[in-house]
């Protein structure tokens, strides 16, 4: 296919609906995305021919990352070599990592997001964390590190995300066979929620006990005076509610992931990419997600749909071990279970 169609169709002719389907956003968001990333991208012309502009390296790396098509079916469709898809899909990515993560995957203002968990129930929370698994190819070495234990080569996404699924911390790059826990607690969101620099140090009274602003988890996390997860084993009454309140406000890190793969669906199939890359797209998608929730762009019903069928074969675990954890978050969550049975308010 000639280049004319991105110049004289896509350009030119596409409607928003379009636009939406092939670039998970409309054309104005596109042209803003281009206006955002343009400085940086224009001054890496080096092995590209003139001729590929900004906004069509854009607009490649958007289908790439919005199909699960390989690179030859993206070249075809944009009248460009297979090789110059591969080039320009690693360049937007980075430049979209270097110049937008820092802003826009960001904790933003705590006092709407802790507002936001307590009209869903939960007081004192700042988010919810979550992990999933992005299938690759077979790597050349260290192959079985990357074994998930539900058989296939994978690389660990782990986010934090905000009352609204917007992602507020990632970290990316772990490999597939690493259990969770070991990830959380390596990771940089670890040591300063640990440290308490994370969230401003803002405390309420529960019962008798005190309580920091706090993150939820399910069981695979260590229960901390700060990150809250569910009771497992027998439960009674007042232990189903806290669960039932805190699942609820998880719900939307997973709905969140749901919606990053729905969006950008190459996270979906094995992705071809090297291990070196591959942390840095994914990590462009999550920027791109809260773009496109930022801008309220639609989020298509057939999407899901479409995300489910491919991730069909790529199963997710959905709890792990339980770790011991310390006394003074058995205290916090104890106090919790009993303010949300009594329907007494927390100050």
């Amino acid at each position: 296919m000639s280049t004319t169609w991105w110049d004289r169709i896509v350009l030119q002719v596409w409607d928003e609906s379009q636009w939406l389907r092939n670039f998970r956003m409309r054309k104005g968001t596109f042209m803003e995305l281009c206006d955002l990333l343009s400085p940086a991208l224009k001054h890496q012309n080096t092995r590209m021919r003139a001729a590929l502009t900004v906004q069509k390296r854009v607009a490649l790396t958007l289908w790439k990352l919005a199909t699960p098509d390989s690179y030859r079916s993206v070249a075809n469709h944009f009248g460009v070599g297979k090789s110059t898809v591969g080039v320009a899909v690693m360049q937007v990515s980075n430049t979209i990592v270097e110049l937008l993560l820092s802003k826009v995957a960001t904790l933003g203002n705590v006092q709407v997001i802790v507002d936001g968990f307590a009209a869903m129930g939960f007081p004192n929370c700042g988010g919810a964390i979550n992990r999933t698994h992005i299938p690759i190819l077979g790597p050349d070495h260290q192959a079985s590190q990357y074994i998930y234990c539900k058989g296939y080569f994978s690389m660990v996404l782990q986010a934090l995300v905000d009352h609204k699924g917007r992602f507020t911390n990632i970290n990316v790059g772990w490999l597939g066979k690493v259990h969770d826990a070991r990830v959380f607690r390596n990771s940089g969101l670890f040591r300063r929620l640990q440290e308490g620099i994370y969230f401003p140090d803002q405390k309420i009274t529960v019962g008798d006990v005190e309580m920091p602003i706090v993150i939820l988890g399910d069981p695979a996390y260590p229960l901390m005076p700060w990150l809250m997860k569910p009771y497992t084993g027998a439960l009674d009454i007042s232990k189903e509610l806290f669960n039932y309140r805190l699942s609820k406000c998880r719900m939307v890190v997973e709905c969140a992931f749901g919606r990053l793969k729905g969006r950008w669906r190459s996270l979906l199939t094995r992705s071809d990419l090297s291990e070196t890359n591959i942390p840095i797209v994914i990590a462009a998608c999550f920027v791109l997600h809260n773009l496109c929730e930022s801008k309220g762009e639609t989020f298509m019903a057939g999407w899901e749909v479409e995300a489910n069928r491919l991730a069909a074969a790529y199963a997710q675990l959905d709890t792990r071990a339980i770790r011991r954890a310390q006394q003074d978050a058995l205290c916090i969550r104890e106090a919790l279970k009993t303010s949300f049975m009594t329907g007494q308010g927390t100050e």
